[in-house]
């Protein structure tokens, strides 16, 4: 009989962490000595090496990213703010740019420097952000910092100084404290770094304003007489900055109402009849300016409206045809040539500094019929209303002569020329030297804004002048 004999099982062999180790010292040395591998130890090392390259690139691209578009939205903001066209804010108008780019949490600074003919805006931001893999070399956060600095200017400024010289200034050493602010004002204006650039027009004004045979000489004007230099101005005109060329203007008359001294003595005519109390226009001769200033004496009532009408005419292009023809008398600097310029010239800022003691007065004249003769017009010349009535025609006073502007009206008027004078984008700053509340009021109205209006008294005049001088030369006039 056949028989089937299992064969015996072979027992396992339990093996050991030492035989472990064994294996795999075995299978390390393996790969020690074996040439034909895939991979190294040196290009795993290249590979860690090129990731970390690659990972550093990528941060640093973002990181330039980031820069980039900060400082784009920062170039762009800064010019935006200093064009002296913008009228919003400097400061705003940055901030605006940032938050509508959704950066407002990057900006850090924003500076302001400005003038009436200057801006200078700069500011600085800055982007921080975590790296992908530098943090792995230390470094914790990566910055992206901007900066910039943008400014205009203007080349040249055309002012008009309208100085009240009326009857009160003689009180509380006022005239002599005005003299010495706008000397002073001058002095700020004209100088070696603005030579050929700043023209100023002096307006001397009381209860009228003596333009002065130079300008009246080319202007159609109904001559009445050869004392003095005013002209009447229609109360429609008061309502345009213009100097209306196309009308002919009656002379204002010459003569006394409302002083009871010396009979034959007229020392206070409607028109001012002195060489000093006439218009001195588009001048940067400081002497020339600050002598006629210091030669100017109170006398009269106060027409506020007269004198800023005036000084708003010289800084209108209609002026022009007659500045002109004063440059070509030698009359005016030949450099001012193209003066006035045109209210949008980029190059040329417009300002009026408007100063008075006190507020708009009644004002009367002649009625026509008494005036209409060359005796007439002599004999008022030379003798005040009363004394004229009392010594040759008799009769009531209120028959000879009428109400011409009552100090509501002037305000009126007033009202009218410094908003024309607002909207063609001229600066107005005004002063109120120890005027009255009403005087004050109607001063600050006028003004550009209420920033623009100085109220003081005694030797703070020189103080307010001082302001509005370092506002308009505050930097140097750019090349």
């Amino acid at each position: 009989m056949m028989q089937f004999h299992a064969p015996h099982a072979t027992a396992r062999r339990r093996v050991t962490p030492v035989d472990r180790g064994h294996r795999l010292a075995a299978l390390l040395r393996k790969f020690r000595d074996e040439n034909d591998g895939t991979l190294s130890i040196f290009s795993i090392f290249m590979f860690i090496a090129i990731v970390m390259v690659s990972g550093i690139g990528i941060d640093l691209m973002f990181n330039e990213l980031h820069r980039v578009k900060l400082q784009a939205t920062l170039d762009r903001a800064v010019l935006a703010a200093a064009d002296l066209e913008q009228d919003k804010d400097p400061q705003a108008v940055v901030e605006d740019y940032f938050a509508k780019a959704g950066m407002s949490s990057h900006l850090q600074t924003v500076t302001v420097n400005q003038s009436l003919i200057h801006r200078e805006v700069s500011a600085t931001a800055l982007h921080e952000s975590e790296p992908l893999l530098l943090h792995l070399l230390g470094v914790d956060y990566m910055s992206a910092p901007a900066s910039g600095t943008a400014s205009e200017s203007v080349n040249n400024v055309e002012v008009s100084l309208i100085l009240d010289v009326s009857g009160s200034m003689a009180d509380n050493n006022k005239m002599t404290n005005l003299k010495t602010a706008a000397s002073d004002f001058i002095d700020a204006l004209i100088h070696v770094g603005t030579q050929d650039r700043v023209s100023i027009s002096l307006v001397p004004y009381s209860e009228h304003v003596n333009a002065g045979p130079l300008i009246t000489s080319r202007m159609n004007v109904n001559t009445l007489h050869n004392f003095s230099n005013c002209l009447e101005i229609p109360n429609a005109e008061f309502g345009t900055t213009a100097l209306n060329t196309a009308i002919t203007y009656d002379q204002a008359q010459h003569y006394q109402w409302n002083y009871w001294g010396t009979y034959n003595d007229v020392r206070t005519p409607v028109c001012p009849d002195q060489p000093a109390e006439r218009i001195l226009p588009m001048s940067q001769d400081a002497t020339a300016l600050k002598a006629q200033i210091n030669a100017l004496q109170p006398l009269a009532g106060t027409s506020i409206f007269l004198g800023m009408k005036w000084g708003t005419a010289l800084l209108d292009p209609t002026f022009r045809p007659i500045a002109t023809s004063l440059i070509g008398a030698n009359e005016v600097d030949s450099v001012f040539s193209g003066r006035p310029v045109a209210y949008n010239d980029a190059n040329t800022i417009k300002t009026i500094v408007l100063m008075t003691d006190g507020q708009n007065s009644n004002s009367s004249r002649i009625r026509s019929w008494a005036y209409d003769s060359p005796e007439e017009i002599t004999r008022w010349s030379q003798w005040n209303l009363f004394a004229y009535l009392y010594n040759f025609v008799g009769g009531s006073f209120s028959s000879y002569y009428e109400n011409k502007y009552t100090a509501a009206g002037g305000d009126i008027l007033l009202d009218n020329i410094c908003d024309a004078a607002k909207a063609q984008g001229i600066l107005v700053w005004t002063i109120g030297f120890e005027t009255t509340a009403h005087g004050g009021n109607v001063m600050e109205q006028c003004a550009s804004s209420p920033s623009h209006y100085f109220d003081v008294e005694g030797a703070d005049i020189q103080g307010a002048f001082s302001v509005i001088a370092q506002q308009i030369t505050q930097l140097r006039l750019t090349q």
